[in-house]
């Protein structure tokens, strides 16, 4: 159970309050090429992708979320650095949330315009504190980026919008060090109820990333902390949802979609059970479903119907060929050439 925060919405879709924990992602586009951030957005979003973040390097960037809005149906959040007026331009041409950190957005003055703003348009702001970004004096005080020096500046940069009247406030509080990750969440969820943002930010490549994503996301969530999550990984940003979900869904707190499960293999495997789970793997992806299904790609008999008896569907790998399964129970031998398009087809009976 997640520890109970307070509600913000951001667009049509509510981070907090005891809702579900949101996946998001964010572009590797060039936020101002409209058609080719459009696109990727739409990829993401099937994969489920439900927020996405966009970063707004220069005006023609901010300008450009006017036509990418009319385009996707998943809030966007724009990802300011320093500049106030690129804040100011996002919102007016339709971000649904800003990602900025208030003590570098040029000054009281202009954090003020900034707020004010986004009280008008009810437009949610997201306080972005990482290891990278800890103030100077905090440095010193505690003698580098520890937890208690990135809280002490999360809950800093949040007082500079608390008084300038606004509480519609996300809070992110980052480092690639999983274990300062973990304690600096801990630390800020005793002392704040707002929504948190979470992940480890720079992690890494897909297959390095994946697993501290995986190691810190998991440990926090189930802690009952956290409430949308983004797996930051060097690559294409659909790995980062895809690699959301199964976070999710291994925690239990992902009732929809596509699980699959396949054995290692070993010796008594006589099929290329490697290359049919990756293939099954990734057409699963695609594929859309409100259910929650279990998928069986197993390697032989032993592994086949019954160890994976609790999955739908599944296959076992028999002599050049494959035994379809579903709910335990043999159903008929396919062809080991065949196999994936027979067995999608299957599947998608069930859905």
């Amino acid at each position: 159970m997640n520890k109970q925060t307070r509600q913000v919405k951001v667009g049509k879709i509510i981070i907090g309050g005891g809702q579900r924990v949101i996946v998001q992602s964010m572009t590797n586009t060039k936020t101002e090429n409209v058609a080719e951030t459009i696109t990727q957005i739409h990829d993401l979003q099937k994969i489920g992708c439900e927020l996405i973040r966009v970063a707004i390097p220069n005006i023609e960037a901010a300008s450009a979320l006017k036509e990418i809005k009319k385009a996707i149906d998943i809030p966007i959040v724009a990802d300011i650095h320093f500049d106030y007026k690129l804040a100011l331009a996002s919102m007016e041409n339709g971000a649904d949330k800003i990602r900025i950190n208030p003590g570098n957005i040029g000054g009281k003055q202009k954090l003020k315009s900034v707020v004010d703003a986004a009280i008008e348009r009810h437009i949610p702001i997201r306080v972005g504190v990482n290891s990278g970004s800890v103030e100077e004096k905090l440095l010193v005080k505690y003698g580098g980026p520890t937890p208690d020096a990135m809280v002490e500046s999360a809950l800093s940069n949040v007082r500079m919008i608390e008084e300038l009247g606004y509480d519609q406030i996300v809070i992110s509080i980052k480092s690639s060090n999983v274990l300062d990750t973990i304690e600096s969440y801990k630390k800020i969820s005793e002392v704040v109820d707002y929504p948190l943002h979470i992940g480890i930010t720079e992690a890494g490549t897909i297959r390095k990333g994946t697993i501290k994503s995986s190691v810190g996301i998991g440990c926090l969530l189930h802690q009952g902390i956290g409430d949308t999550i983004r797996v930051s990984l060097t690559g294409d940003p659909r790995e980062e949802v895809i690699v959301g979900r199964e976070i999710l869904r291994n925690l239990g707190l992902l009732d929809i979609g596509i699980e699959v499960i396949s054995c290692p293999t070993c010796g008594r495997c006589s099929v290329d059970l490697i290359k049919i789970a990756d293939e099954i793997d990734k057409r699963v992806e695609c594929i859309e479903t409100t259910k929650k299904l279990k998928v069986a790609v197993m390697g032989c008999g032993v592994n086949g119907p019954g160890e994976a008896k609790d999955a739908d569907i599944g296959i076992a790998g028999g002599k050049g060929d494959y035994l379809l399964f579903i709910k335990g129970k043999p159903v008929r031998k396919i062809d080991e050439n065949c196999a994936v398009d027979i067995f999608i087809n299957e599947l998608k009976k069930l859905i």
